[in-house]
């Protein structure tokens, strides 16, 4: 049986994951119960940040040395650490760490494209946007943050791979926008089976190790939902703002209202929603079917105090026999250019 003066010991031996600070220097260890006739150890710990990958693989350690030293079920509950400690262990290199993330450039916006659930659209979004700021004059890059369901390179028609120069990996460039994604590391399309703070790490390597060079605005397409990756993306990136990708139907309106509570609880401001597939429009009627039902985009941004700032409806690419680009709308088709309009309205939301 432990005794509090053993978990004690044991856990202020144990480093917080961001301040690389044990929890006694950091006084981290904030409670800690035992019921004797369950053998039932409950710990409450403070640490530099909570949600995070890290927080889980620090749980999982802890859960595991205590049922090693005889605990028979241990209960955690994390805190955040009051703000003059974060600061007063903080390495240098992470209290500027949206900087550092690219390198210095602290110009550079960075924007999450965001969706409660897959198959509404959310990255066909994030490669338009991308494209059509970059027609706007402006330096764009992606980063394919959907690791387990990579796409943006092959909707954008990208057959090339980055390269290393030094230590540091160039991004493969496409219609002007500057592209990385899981997509260029895996070979033949083979699934990944990552745990979380792996997860995490690849994400900071997308940051850390690529060449972005100077960028205007920084696309994220996070995987759909409120996991890992986009809890990592939420606070690594305090000053990101997100769109909110859903199609009209009630039920993903409903599933994105998730990943819109989220940014706002993290206090990432939504710029605001589009509803993708909005309708079809029958080119021989020209009547508008409405396949997914109506409303759904505009009860979202009602729910999340936004705006809707674009609804596109069902409609291809038109076909180009020498541009292979899947999912790239051209300037001058009817949704090239209403996703100019999304563009200007981002644009002029940074301003």
């Amino acid at each position: 049986m432990l005794t509090k003066q053993q978990v004690f010991d044991l856990l202020n031996k144990v480093e917080d994951p961001f301040l690389h600070k044990t929890f006694e220097e950091t006084g981290g260890v904030e409670e800690i119960k035992i019921k004797e006739e369950k053998n039932h150890v409950s710990v409450k710990l403070a640490i530099a940040k909570t949600n995070t990958a890290e927080q889980m693989q620090l749980q999982q350690d802890i859960v595991n040395v205590l049922k090693r030293e005889g605990a028979a079920t241990v209960g955690l509950r994390f805190n955040q650490l009051p703000d003059e400690v974060i600061q007063k262990f903080q390495p240098a290199s992470e209290q500027t760490q949206n900087d550092s993330l690219l390198n210095g450039n602290a110009d550079t916006n960075f924007i999450a494209v965001a969706s409660g659930k897959g198959g509404v659209g959310k990255s066909t979004v994030t490669v338009n946007l991308a494209v059509a700021l970059t027609r706007l004059g402006k330096k764009v890059g992606i980063i394919d943050a959907d690791i387990y369901g990579f796409s943006i390179p092959d909707m954008m028609g990208v057959e090339e791979r980055p390269v290393v120069r030094g230590e540091k990996i160039i991004p493969v460039e496409r219609f002007g926008v500057k592209v990385v994604s899981m997509g260029f590391f895996v070979e033949d399309n083979s699934p990944i089976i990552w745990r979380g703070p792996m997860l995490g790490k690849m994400l900071t390597s997308f940051f850390k190790e690529v060449e972005w060079g100077e960028l205007d605005y920084l696309l994220l397409d996070l995987p759909p939902g409120t996991g890992d990756v986009a809890l990592d993306v939420h606070s690594m990136l305090p000053s990101s703002k997100e769109i909110i990708v859903t199609t009209p139907h009630p039920t993903a309106a409903f599933v994105a209202a998730r990943a819109g509570q989220m940014a706002l609880q993290t206090e990432h401001e939504i710029i605001g929603i589009v509803e993708n597939m909005s309708y079809f429009e029958s080119k021989v009627t020209g009547e508008k079917e409405y396949v997914f039902g109506r409303g759904g985009g505009k009860k979202l941004a009602e729910y999340l105090k936004t705006d809707v700032i674009g609804q596109l409806p069902l409609e291809q690419p038109y076909e180009e026999e020498e541009v292979f680009a899947p999912s790239v709308y051209q300037e001058d088709h009817p949704l090239g250019r209403e996703y100019r309009n999304i563009a200007a309205k981002v644009i002029d939301n940074f301003q």
